[in-house]
């Protein structure tokens, strides 16, 4: 199967730069296959309304890092040039796997210096890493020094918030991105990108959700920089995704076979709950405790064990993103769904819209 299968023109206008305000306010577009009409358009502040009584949203409490670091590369000949890192797994409390730029002339052994021009000649220590592999197609290992802080910490100081390349090369960041780009579920630090369907959610939403009946419960997958990868491949069947860390509990995992067992549907908040969910799933549709890495890659052809219906944002022509969704509800109304979402002006991307994708093989 083709990439160029996936793509599809955007105009530049409908990628949005803010969110909704306030985030229950976006747009939603329900797409459903097996209905008549296919198509609705609706606000996410509907929600309750359009799911049942037993249903469970499931979403993901990553919170997002500031990960990117700028600064320099001093070599063995002591010779220093200016580099950016964003950080996107990590390995344990100082080693992280990371995308370099520029990546070319960096090497093993290199010293990694960073620091704001506001502690430049200050009293704070700067924050040091080391090169400790190239790892090909930009990504490294580095090794970060232990300083006078913890890694945490230091992050905080030095590292700022990676917005998305297509937010991030047209404005900079602000404190608005602070919030913006935070869910009101993010607990557990370690995602270099939002999981950007649950920035749609308010606490009025959820109380409104919980009054329908419809529970909520979270998971935990920490989003890699590789979300924002192109796909570099003609056949989609040679792309390799990058590995993520996520975790099920056994308390959640029981409880989301409850909801399936009394008839209750699963509905993934993003395609990070999405492939985790059925990461977790064997073929009988069961899920299971999980805290591992993975590395899915859902694309047509795929056969869903676990998930429901799934809430997304809209996503990028010939992303691993677009095919999971054709995947899920079908190539052709996708593009149908997104020719109807460009041509009645819904905003897309990170800080878009949503829609809410019912699957093209019923499993209920």
């Amino acid at each position: 199967m083709l990439v160029d299968q996936f793509d599809f023109d955007l105009p530049p206008e409908r990628i949005a730069l803010r969110p909704a305000r306030p985030r229950d306010a976006a747009r939603l577009l329900t797409v459903d296959p097996n209905a008549d009409p296919q198509l609705e358009d609706r606000q996410v502040r509907e929600l309750s309304e359009v799911l049942d009584p037993g249903d469970m949203l499931v979403f993901n409490d990553t919170r997002v890092i500031p990960a990117r670091l700028s600064g320099y590369r001093v070599n063995s000949r002591n010779s220093r040039a200016k580099i950016e890192i964003t950080l996107h797994k990590r390995i344990n409390d100082n080693d992280w796997f990371c995308f370099a730029k520029p990546a070319r002339k960096i090497d093993v052994g290199d010293r990694l210096i960073f620091a704001s021009e506001q502690q430049h000649g200050g009293d704070q220590e700067n924050l040091e890493a080391t090169v400790a592999e190239k790892l090909g197609e930009g990504e490294c290992r580095v090794a970060f020094s232990p300083g006078k802080q913890n890694f945490g910490t230091s992050l905080e100081s030095f590292g700022e918030v990676p917005l998305p390349p297509y937010i991030a090369s047209r404005r900079a960041l602000d404190d608005e991105d602070l919030s913006d780009y935070q869910t009101i579920f993010a607990a557990r630090d370690g995602a270099v990108a939002a999981p950007t369907a649950g920035l749609h959610f308010t606490d009025e939403l959820i109380s409104r959700l919980n009054a329908n009946d419809i529970a909520c419960a979270t998971i935990t997958l920490h989003v890699g920089a590789g979300t924002f990868l192109p796909v570099k491949v003609r056949d989609i069947r040679d792309h390799k995704m990058h590995k993520e860390w996520g975790e099920i509990t056994p308390d959640l995992a029981r409880k989301l076979n409850e909801v399936k067992a009394r008839g209750g549907r699963i509905v993934a908040v993003g395609t990070t709950v999405m492939r985790l969910l059925e990461s977790a799933a064997d073929d009988q549709g069961v899920v299971h405790p999980f805290s591992d890495d993975t590395d899915i890659f859902i694309s047509p052809g795929y056969r869903f064990k676990c998930v429901d219906i799934l809430m997304t944002n809209f996503h990028l022509p010939k992303s691993t993103l677009f095919m999971l969704v054709c995947a899920f509800s079908g190539t052709e109304t996708m593009k149908k769904a997104y020719n109807h979402a460009i041509e009645n002006a819904y905003r897309f991307y990170s800080y878009g819209d949503a829609c809410l994708l019912f699957p093209e093989t019923r499993r209920f």
